[in-house]
């Protein structure tokens, strides 16, 4: 169990580094944190409590003082992101709703509120909390960072660029935010951005084999094959020496092998990508995480090999799965 006193500054750094988030669908909850602490020190935390255990860290009735609106609702912010940590989205939100109806010029209660729609995936509802927290707060990097993420989400990837770009020239050194650039980039085929971005992550987080997975993405959409391999291969590699499986890399290098003639490679590769993490035999899935028409074609004709599909069928996938967590392990 890992349970100690935390200063303010070391806090949110603590709770960043503890967070696993997916390869495309991480967004930054440093919004949430600042709301935390802004609210009242959190003086001892725990990151391997049971998510039901998150429970007793806020009162079961809430109590409004009327005399003190405005510091009630920074308090009830305050346990919602205390909730947030623990996954507990669905008593958090309510809270957080009602922290911004006591306190709507608090950027922090806002924040919270635009960070919890976030990981609800509701984007648009999240657009309007973290915009409002940005105009309260314009010189804060992460309401900037999670608002580039829900329009990153959304489909927007101007405005995701643009506030990422903004958050990043306050705090320069985010390798998260770095990775959403990359992935706006990416999203909108302005392939030499992306690159730079990726590398740009790697060399402030070596660990961060999710960015070179991605440089491999760009690739093989650029036609350079061979280069994608190299990249999934240290993909692998780098997660392999953080102890992680990494199921992507291991699965699009099985396709890149299959492509160039290696079929028997290929599958055998293939097989063991799904049996790490079986969600990866869906071309939405991975879709989802970036995958590009060439690689997803390609993709196409390793899962029609027999005993892929059997692999596929006898696996057991969330109708809505939780996406896979991939940053890299501290």
């Amino acid at each position: 169990m890992y349970k100690r006193i935390l200063s303010s500054s070391k806090i949110v750094s603590a709770l960043v580094k503890s967070v696993r988030l997916p390869v495309r669908q991480r967004f930054n909850l440093v919004a949430i944190l600042l709301a935390a602490l802004s609210c009242g020190a959190i003086s001892v935390l725990s990151f391997d409590r049971e998510p039901v255990q998150a429970q007793a860290l806020v009162p079961h009735a809430l109590q409004i003082n009327f005399g003190n609106l405005q510091e009630q609702g920074l308090a009830l912010a305050r346990d919602a992101a205390q909730l947030a940590q623990f996954e507990q989205y669905d008593l958090a939100l309510p809270r957080a709703r009602l922290a911004v109806q006591l306190a709507p010029q608090s950027y922090q209660t806002q924040a919270v509120l635009g960070s919890l729609y976030l990981r609800k995936e509701d984007y648009s509802k999240a657009i309007v909390a973290l915009a409002a927290a940005h105009n309260l707060k314009k010189d804060n990097p992460a309401v900037l960072f999670s608002l580039g993420a829900a329009y990153l989400r959304k489909g927007d990837y101007q405005s995701a660029i643009k506030s990422i770009k903004q958050g990043i020239s306050i705090d320069p050194n985010e390798p998260t935010a770095i990775f959403d650039l990359g992935n706006a980039y990416f999203l909108s085929k302005r392939f030499d951005d992306a690159i730079g971005e990726f590398k740009r992550v790697v060399k402030l987080e070596k660990k961060f084999w999710a960015a070179t997975n991605n440089i491999g993405l760009v690739e093989y959409e650029r036609g350079n094959v061979d280069l994608a391999i190299k990249y999934w291969e240290e993909s692998v590699k780098v997660a392999s020496d953080a102890d992680d499986q990494a199921a992507e890399p291991k699965l699009a290098l099985a396709v890149a092998l299959y492509h160039k003639g290696d079929r028997v490679g290929g599958i055998k590769m293939g097989e063991a990508a799904l049996k790490i993490d079986p969600r990866y035999g869906k071309l939405d899935f991975l879709k989802e995480n970036l995958w590009g028409e060439k690689l997803l074609a390609d993709t196409r004709n390793v899962l029609k090999e027999s005993s892929i599909r059997q692999l596929i069928g006898e696996s057991k996938i969330p109708v809505k799965p939780n996406r896979r967590r991939s940053r890299p392990r501290p």
